[in-house]
């Protein structure tokens, strides 16, 4: 009811201000029971939509720390010892001077027997010991290398155990190039790669190239394996390309395998392989060519030199250039001892001043191209140990370093687009390497 005490204008200022709040509250209530869900549920939706870009901060898992392993055992909880043998000590030596027991030294032969040969410890070789890190210190492991590869392993733990093992052997292809100055084995050594790889190219352009005629400003490139252990080199594995410049004509050689036979090919598909070989002797110089008026040094007097001379160290082997009968292996006059080889209907070989016959050589027996057949000497006329070197084709003297022999069987028709294919691959490599 009115207040009565209240003026009317007072009364109806009171009606509205009642009106307003009941407004007010009636507001209120509709933003909690509407606008509020509302604004939850968009909440809520935007998270769903937002799931996959919201990063939510967690712990990362401890890394895993991996165990070192060394020959196949685990080494972190041993105290390590790392040795060359030095000269005068033995194998039992230097494991008693470890903690170790005396009937367990007594032991290692018999251990060993068929697994290692104590014979060939040797000094310089590395050894490692694993000795146990409380106050023992009792020798629980020790290891000798054999080689790069291959070493034995003595385990003390309990009973005396013994057996062999080799390390992982990773092969990589490398790529050696160098332009040559004074001779290919210096060249090889200024190209840090291995002096093996002389003799390896050596080997393979045998047939093709006069390795004692190289000259200065000769260039090389080669891909070839190398094998390492541990991340060093140990070894060279086989050429796969090579690229050889000499006296201004290329030589490409591309290993290939036919018919379960593999060689070296040039660009052509033409095997490298000849019926006879460049020279019979490896790694010498020329000391004489071919002449029809030489001076002769013990006769003094001018005549004809139909061979070449190769100056080498007396006792180098001398290889046939190719394969044959022996027609002749004997002392002969100032040729001292002569080996004489029928090749083929046309040719024949002879070989003079030996210090020696190789085993086996003798009138009628069989050589192959690149047998040993005799050693480098001074018998007969001769004022120094060097081989001369003589050929004939059809019975006429002929200069041994013009001779063009004919080439082995090429890459058949059946396997010419594979070698194509790979041949353009070491081709275009080939041509990378600078």
């Amino acid at each position: 009811m009115p207040n009565p005490l209240l003026a009317e204008k007072d009364q109806q200022f009171l009606n509205i201000s009642d009106t307003k709040f009941k407004y007010m509250d009636f507001k209120r209530k509709i933003h909690r029971l509407i606008i509020w869900p509302l604004l939850f549920i968009a909440i809520i939706v935007t998270l769903v939509l937002l799931k996959d870009f919201i990063i939510i901060p967690i712990a990362k898992p401890l890394p895993k720390v991996q165990p070192t392993v060394e020959y196949g055992i685990v080494t972190d909880s041993f105290a390590i010892v790392r040795e060359e043998v030095k000269s005068g000590q033995n194998l039992a030596s230097i494991i008693s001077s470890f903690n170790t027991e005396s009937s367990q030294i007594n032991m290692l032969s018999q251990k060993a027997d068929g697994i290692f040969d104590f014979r060939k410890f040797r000094a310089g070789n590395e050894y490692i010991a694993m000795v146990s890190n409380n106050k023992q210190k009792k020798l629980q492991y020790f290891v000798y290398e054999i080689s790069d590869t291959n070493y034995v392993v003595f385990d003390f733990r309990d009973s005396l155990h013994v057996h062999a093992g080799s390390k992982e052997v990773v092969n990589r292809l490398r790529s050696a190039s160098g332009i040559i100055n004074s001779s290919l084995w210096n060249s090889i050594e200024d190209a840090k790669a291995d002096p093996n790889l002389a003799i390896a190219l050596a080997q393979i352009y045998q047939w093709t190239i006069d390795f004692y005629a190289i000259q200065k400003g000769d260039e090389f490139k080669v891909i070839f394996e190398d094998l390492s252990v541990d991340g060093k080199s140990v070894a060279m594995g086989v050429i796969h390309a090579a690229w050889f410049k000499h006296s201004g004509k290329e030589y490409y050689a591309y290993r290939f395998q036919q018919d379960n036979v593999t060689e070296y090919f040039n660009e052509k598909g033409e095997n490298l392989r000849r019926e006879f070989l460049k020279a019979p002797l490896k790694f010498t110089r020329i000391s004489s060519k071919f002449s029809n008026s030489r001076y002769h040094p013990i006769l003094r007097i001018y005549r004809p030199h139909h061979g070449v001379d190769y100056a080498a160290p007396s006792g180098t082997p001398v290889h046939t250039i190719g394969s044959g009968i022996v027609q002749k292996a004997a002392y002969s006059g100032g040729a001292g001892r002569l080996i004489v080889i029928k090749h083929n209907n046309d040719f024949t070989t002879s070989y003079m001043h030996l210090s020696g016959f190789g085993a086996g050589i003798h009138a009628g027996s069989k050589v192959s191209q690149g047998q040993v057949i005799g050693y480098v000497g001074t018998s007969g006329l001769s004022t120094g140990a060097h081989l001369d070197f003589r050929i004939l084709k059809n019975g006429q003297a002929i200069d041994p370093l013009k001779v063009e022999s004919p080439p082995a069987f090429p890459v058949s028709q059946k396997y010419k687009p594979q070698f194509d294919s790979i041949a353009g691959l070491y081709q275009k490599n080939l041509g990378m390497i600078k």
